[in-house]
């Protein structure tokens, strides 16, 4: 059976190359080898957004969200490169406002966020993990998505920021970190990048501090995946044959560390700032998909259009000429590609394939708030924490600890819902 995955993996692989490079644009197919990179990294390292929140709470361990950090400061890093010297006004940089909108839109993500065990890319990723449960959430999170766009696109808590900054009314409004800076003679960015690291240490402290509490009070229990990761074992270059199954193993089945996704992931988030001007989305799509779904079912265009406050155009756009659709394909793709080059799909689809009716009203309620607080917040754990982050926008910040606020809570109210079962999935 493993064999045979391995061989369908190889296979996928070569088809959706080939059917990506008949069918599509050049730069939607690379929005869709930037989606299986995101996919892949992200699965290879069992790593996810919503993870950083969700194991720390149920296990104590913050390894997750330590790496997260290690993830912000190298994508500044890089970014740093891209845009000392010149008008930030050239990328389309996602500095968002600081308001009511922020604050309740994150505490909603993290209170879905643990309720469904994933975030907007998550929920992709889980397609292939727990389809059930990632089915009922992504649908749901749809529904959520299209319900806040008129909010997001025209209430004044949502768009109009408290504080602003010179440069961030460039963009949506907020603060962005160079404009604090200016003096320190590379335009801002120096100091930008020194508070982040301080931003990102600061975080680590924490949750050192955090895990340590935990152990201490013996509440502590290993993540399984994070403890497959760490056992397993150094491929030894003596045993080296290019035809083999340990090199094999070594190339395309053993886990990454938490750390070595990190980087994959910041690698691939360059790549796709440098060649669109523009950094990571997930969860707008999801609403025009809902849209979508509703002109199937004869409601028109117009009317959709007219209640989300949008052109027609949005909707009437094919999915496959939709940049940020193919990337969210993508990362379909690109997890199902690991589990099949691992040998491990079948089994752990499988595993997946149970639910109950409460737990599906559970995950229903976790996307559906998920889906909502993207529109409220302008953006999910990608959307509104990872690329404000990696654009120098507080608000970025602002959103991880509201993110952080209403995870506890969602955790809490879903471990009275779930009542003593355990919750979870290999990367929640």
């Amino acid at each position: 059976m493993q064999k045979k995955e391995q061989i369908t993996g190889s296979l996928l692989f070569v088809a959706v190359l080939a059917a990506g490079a008949l069918l599509f644009k050049s730069i939607i197919l690379f929005r869709l080898l930037v989606g299986i990179g995101f996919g892949y990294s992200l699965m290879r390292a069992y790593s996810g957004f919503a993870g950083s929140v969700n194991r720390a709470y149920r296990t104590g361990s913050t390894k997750l969200l330590r790496a997260l950090m290690l993830m912000m400061f190298v994508t500044c890093l890089l970014m740093t490169a891209l845009l000392v010297g010149g008008d930030p006004a050239t990328y389309k940089l996602s500095v968002h406002p600081i308001n009511l909108g922020l604050l309740l839109g994150g505490t909603m993500f993290g209170f879905g966020m643990a309720l469904s065990s994933c975030c907007a890319s998550g929920v992709l990723q889980d397609l292939s993990l727990g389809f059930p449960r990632a089915f009922v959430t992504l649908v749901f999170f749809c529904i959520g998505v299209f319900l806040g766009f008129p909010a997001q696109h025209a209430a004044s808590w949502v768009k109009n920021s408290w504080i602003n900054s010179s440069t961030a009314q460039q963009f949506s409004g907020g603060v962005f970190l160079p404009d604090l800076f200016k003096w320190d003679g590379m335009h801002g960015y120096l100091g930008a990048l020194f508070l982040t690291a301080l931003f990102c240490g600061t975080v680590v402290s924490l949750s050192f501090y955090y895990e340590r509490r935990r152990k201490l009070r013996k509440t502590y229990t290993a993540c399984d995946t994070e403890t497959m990761q760490e056992q397993t074992d150094a491929f030894d270059s003596k045993n080296y044959r290019l035809f083999s199954k340990e090199t094999y193993n070594h190339i395309f089945v053993k886990p990454w560390t938490l750390a070595q996704g990190s980087i994959a992931v910041s690698i691939f988030f360059i790549i796709l700032m440098g060649v669109t001007k523009k950094g990571w989305g997930v969860s707008t799509t999801y609403g025009i998909w809902f849209g979508k779904l509703l002109m199937l079912f004869g409601v028109p265009v117009k009317s959709i259009a007219s209640f989300t406050i949008a052109k027609p155009e949005t909707y009437l756009q094919p999915v496959f000429e939709n940049p940020e659709s193919v990337q969210n394909i993508g990362i379909i793709f690109g997890t199902i590609l690991y589990l099949l080059a691992a040998g491990i799909f079948v089994k752990n689809f499988k595993n997946g394939m149970h639910m109950t009716f409460r737990e599906m009203l559970v995950f229903a309620l976790g996307g559906f708030s998920m889906g909502l607080g993207t529109r409220f917040a302008n953006g999910c754990n990608v959307g509104a924490f990872y690329t404000p982050i990696a654009s120098f926008s507080l608000s970025g910040w602002i959103f991880l600890v509201f993110l952080i606020v209403g995870g506890i809570m969602g955790n809490a109210f879903g471990k009275k819902a779930f009542a003593a079962k355990k919750i979870g999935g290999l990367l929640g």
